[in-house]
């Protein structure tokens, strides 16, 4: 049965066709027994209109306007030949259904006024013919299956149409989602870029610092380069452990460490990499002022990366002899950030490009994670010497 409904699916003009058959051998086998009862209808003249009908029964699916001619022109012949009905006439049903569901439009309202006028004109041809509708009832009769088969017709255009859309909806939201998600992942790898630029820059740069202060003093004071070789240790451990966790995220099917894959600093471990840089040589005076209280993660993330950046930036262009203080102010609408150096200091430009090199994300990065949460910042030289960055980070009420 599945195979024969799968023929069926697949060759639908050879099933019209075979149903074409049927009616040419319904209607040829009906007039012949009429013409031999003594009706005036000869073979001769009911074969071309049974044959036409039967031409638009088989391809009325591939051809429906064109079919819906010859229909007409087959039913002005059986009117004027004197062909009465026959079971060929089925045919005419079925191109006028066939037209409405997939006919152009125009096709449509036309197989709909011949299927109505079509009793009319057998009534005024045959007016004593019981079978062709000698009064207003039988004019009626006939003319609703024409009339359903049309609506029937309309109402799976209609509903084809309404399939049609969804699915170009559906498609259209498929492709509006794989652009999200590619907009997502760009972004997603924009952030771990940044995350990156600040765990590298500032472990680096402690690790560089304790290196060259290891170096000096390795002959005068082994105990000290000692300290400053495990301070390099330490920080090259953290550093590579902050990476590994930042690159599972470009991995595919990684599992997750610790229920997350980014390490996600917040307020209260600014302490600590104040005094990791104080353990490096960098002076910070660190004080916080108002109440703490708990922060939306962001915001938290946020305040932390920016002090850690602008406390690389210090000890890079700073000089030996600089130090910095960081003050943490909590506003009832906002977290304040205030980090100021008294180093000499590198032009402007260098810390919008992020360094010397000019390869780093400097200022702009830091810019880029204060418009995130919707903060401002204001950078630029102190007027006594040194660099100043203030930061406002507005505190979202938690819902």
């Amino acid at each position: 049965m599945q195979r024969l409904y799968d023929f069926f699916r697949r060759h639908p003009t050879g099933v019209d066709g075979f149903w074409a058959v049927v009616l040419f051998g319904f209607a040829f086998a009906t007039e012949t027994a009429h013409h031999e009862a003594g009706r005036t209808d000869s073979p001769a003249v009911v074969l071309p209109t049974v044959a036409a009908l039967c031409v638009v029964m088989t391809l009325r699916r591939r051809l429906p306007e064109a079919m819906l001619v010859l229909s007409v022109v087959a039913g002005c012949a059986q009117l004027v030949l004197g062909v009465g009905i026959n079971a060929a006439n089925f045919a005419m049903l079925m191109i006028v259904y066939t037209v409405a569901a997939v006919g152009a439009r125009w096709a449509s309202r036309v197989a709909l006024g011949v299927g109505v006028c079509a009793a009319t004109a057998a009534q005024l041809r045959w007016p004593g013919d019981a079978s062709g509708g000698g009064n207003v009832v039988t004019v009626v009769f006939l003319t609703v299956p024409f009339v359903l088969a049309w609506v029937l017709g309309d109402s799976m255009r209609t509903r084809r149409a309404y399939l049609a859309q969804l699915e170009e909806r559906a498609a259209r939201l498929e492709r509006e989602r794989e652009a999200q998600a590619k907009v997502a992942v760009a972004a997603e790898r924009a952030r771990i870029a940044r995350e990156l630029h600040d765990v590298v820059a500032h472990n680096v740069s402690v690790m560089v610092v304790q290196a060259d202060g290891a170096a000096y003093v390795l002959d005068a004071a082994p105990d000290q380069a000692k300290k400053a070789l495990e301070t390099i240790s330490s920080t090259g451990r953290q550093a590579l452990a902050e990476m590994r966790r930042l690159l599972g995220v470009l991995r595919t099917g990684e599992h997750r460490e610790s229920g997350e894959y980014v390490p996600q600093p917040d307020v209260e471990q600014i302490e600590d990499l104040v005094q990791q840089c104080r353990g490096s040589g960098l002076p910070v005076d660190f004080k916080v002022e108002g109440t703490a209280r708990p922060l939306p993660s962001g915001v938290e993330l946020t305040a932390y990366r920016i002090v850690q950046e602008a406390l690389t930036n210090t000890r890079k262009h700073g000089g030996p002899d600089a130090g910095a203080s960081v003050r943490l102010v909590y506003f009832d609408d906002g977290l304040g950030l205030l980090v100021e150096d008294d180093g000499k200091g590198a032009p402007h430009e260098l810390y919008e490009e992020g360094g010397a090199d000019g390869q780093g994300h400097g200022l702009i990065g830091m810019r880029e994670r204060v418009g995130m949460v919707g903060g401002t910042l204001d950078a630029g030289p102190r007027p006594g010497g040194g660099f100043r960055i203030s930061v406002l980070l507005p505190l979202k009420p938690a819902h």
